[in-house]
């Protein structure tokens, strides 16, 4: 019996889980059969489900349900792309599958879908990806809920509705590889640092420079190494694309 089965919330985050059915059928087009693992997978670790197992009050979030949803994804996501395009190379369908599940894409799902008007979370957090990690939650929560095959379905009905794969082909949305392509174009060296940690309402967040031969250019900061390396890169592609000549920090060049 896992742990989901013995959960039983003491301060349930909606008026009733009637509300919670509903949306989910709203957004999905399908009724739970467990709703727990979908009020689990609606709680940022700012404000976790307050739960009692065993005569033990502990806060729960969606963290675990997101690690699994993000592999749920990735695999379907890996199916589509793979039949779509039967005659490119890993490293295109690399690319393309990272197009479809990269972190500003499923904000954006997941602020299309409503998604992001149900995640329970502190009002002042300022994470870049709180409503793409609940969309992640979301499906891990519909794989042990209804499995893989159900959860494939789901998904691929939502990605037909939402993104046209040969528009995507042409987009580049990969910031730090855009900046890279332009480094070793004009013989740059490029390279990222953290250069701070900081802290949000207990939550780990990472500062990260952008340096172009040595010289400190913007940055970013996330929840993610990742996710600030592509904000610092975004930032510093803005300058460079307007043929600005200086920043706050010296030359470009």
């Amino acid at each position: 019996m896992g742990i989901l089965s013995l959960l039983r919330p003491l301060s349930p985050s909606w008026t009733s889980d009637k509300e919670l059915y509903r949306a989910i059928y709203s957004i999905f087009g399908f009724y739970p059969s467990n709703i727990m693992p979908y009020k689990l997978a609606l709680h940022h670790k700012s404000a976790p489900l307050e739960i009692s197992v065993k005569q033990h009050n502990i806060g729960l979030n969606n963290e675990r349900l997101e690690f699994l949803g993000d592999a749920i994804i990735g695999a379907i996501v890996a199916d589509i792309v793979f039949k779509s395009f039967p005659y490119k190379n890993e490293g295109f369908m690399s690319e393309m599958r990272s197009k479809i599940v990269s972190r500003s894409q499923l904000n954006k799902l997941s602020i299309h879908l409503g998604i992001d008007k149900l995640v329970q979370h502190q009002h002042d957090i300022r994470s870049k990806s709180i409503e793409g990690d609940a969309f992640e939650a979301l499906f891990g929560a519909i794989y042990i809920d209804k499995g893989f095959e159900f959860s494939k379905k789901v998904l691929k009905r939502i990605i037909n509705l939402n993104f046209d794969l040969h528009e995507l082909e042409s987009q580049n949305n990969n910031f730090k590889s855009q900046l890279l392509e332009w480094s070793q174009k004009n013989k740059h060296e490029l390279d990222y640092k953290v250069i701070d940690t900081q802290y949000d309402k207990k939550i780990k967040v990472y500062v990260v420079r952008v340096f172009i031969d040595g010289k400190p250019m913007e940055t970013g900061s996330d929840y993610n190494i990742k996710g600030a390396e592509q904000i610092a890169s975004q930032k510093t592609l803005e300058i460079i694309t307007k043929g600005t000549e200086n920043t706050d920090n010296g030359p470009i060049v």
